[in-house]
């Protein structure tokens, strides 16, 4: 399911263009380019800032961070990761690296409208950005070179097909970060595929025991919901517990991956998780950026780089879950 392919070219593409490193990442100096060469790669001291809307300790955007810091490490550049779920934080955190007038900036566009000022700055700065994950919509809008991540809707009626096909007729799709426009999306896409009803329930990511309280309250007031969708794995583990709590058959099914989530499909306790393989999210743009600083390239041609949506499943999670224990999965 990775984009395994897109990687080798990219890769073979910095390496033919002189791209060298030693030990832990450090650079080492580069030639100048003769006539007709791509730029070297490596051996410069390039700085790219990676802004996320994702909170200290999130499992999903420790992997991004893993991403980024590994390209980072690879490619012998700097590499500064911060994550604020507050919006007006995450533009502070933008201005700043404008100001620091770092290379290249990857961003996360939870609340789009709320960064757009902020990006506008980068863009006028002459500072390359790339989105991700969250915002496809608004990412060339704003002028960002691309965006790198699924396309929420296309993986919301994914998930719909696949409950479907489980036999869930009323599903609770679980919320856990208000004004996410991506998660909205998901609903709604597994709204128009599910051909039931589709309920939602706003939570707090950053409170699961109240999490789990909420679905549990919920599933003992309607005892017609069948299918829980959550949009986060951790999430997804207290919607578990609270599925067993109120005495529940509702099946669930999650979007995205960590160790626990995995360990929960192989058990039976999921169904599914849907795979955006977020390392890719934090791997890509970096590379992307390098390529763009050094030889002017751009991909996509206008538009996204998807990282997914695939599927987890019972079937192939044993082989997911050693790469997920060690935070590229």
């Amino acid at each position: 399911m990775k984009r395994t392919s897109i990687a080798l070219v990219l890769l073979g593409a910095l390496a033919l263009s002189g791209c060298s490193s030693s030990g832990g990442g450090g650079a080492t100096a580069s030639q100048p380019a003769s006539a007709g060469s791509a730029p070297a790669a490596g051996g410069n001291s390039a700085t790219f800032a990676v802004i996320t809307h994702g909170g200290p300790g999130d499992s999903f955007w420790d992997v991004v961070k893993n991403g980024a810091e590994a390209a980072g490490k690879q490619y012998g550049v700097k590499v500064t990761y911060q994550g604020d779920g507050d919006p007006g934080k995450q533009s502070q955190l933008i201005d700043q690296a404008v100001s620091e007038k770092v290379d290249g900036i990857v961003v996360s566009m939870a609340n789009p409208d709320a960064l757009k000022e902020a990006i506008g700055k980068a863009v006028a700065a002459k500072i390359p950005v790339i989105t991700i994950n969250s915002g496809l919509d608004k990412s060339k809008e704003f002028g960002a070179i691309t965006h790198v991540g699924q396309s929420e809707d296309v993986a919301g009626r994914g998930a719909g097909e696949q409950l479907k096909a489980a036999g869930v007729t009323k599903l609770l799709c679980v919320i856990h970060e208000a004004g996410n426009v991506g998660l909205d999306q998901r609903c709604k896409g597994a709204q128009e595929t599910l051909g039931g009803t589709v309920e939602r329930l706003q939570v707090d990511v950053g409170n699961l025991a109240d999490v789990s309280s909420k679905v549990t309250a919920k599933l003992q007031s309607d005892k017609s919901i069948n299918g829980v969708l959550a949009l986060n794995p951790a999430v997804a583990i207290a919607a578990r517990d609270a599925i067993k709590d109120a005495g529940s058959q509702a099946k669930l099914a999650t979007f995205d991956l960590s160790g626990d989530v995995v360990t929960a499909i192989k058990a039976g306790e999921i169904l599914f998780a849907v795979d955006q393989q977020q390392y890719l999210q934090g791997y890509l743009p970096i590379t992307f950026l390098l390529l763009y600083k050094n030889n002017l390239n751009t991909v996509g041609g206008g538009l996204p780089v998807n990282t997914g949506p695939g599927f987890v499943t019972k079937d192939n999670a044993e082989q997911v879950a050693k790469l997920a224990e060690a935070g590229t999965r």
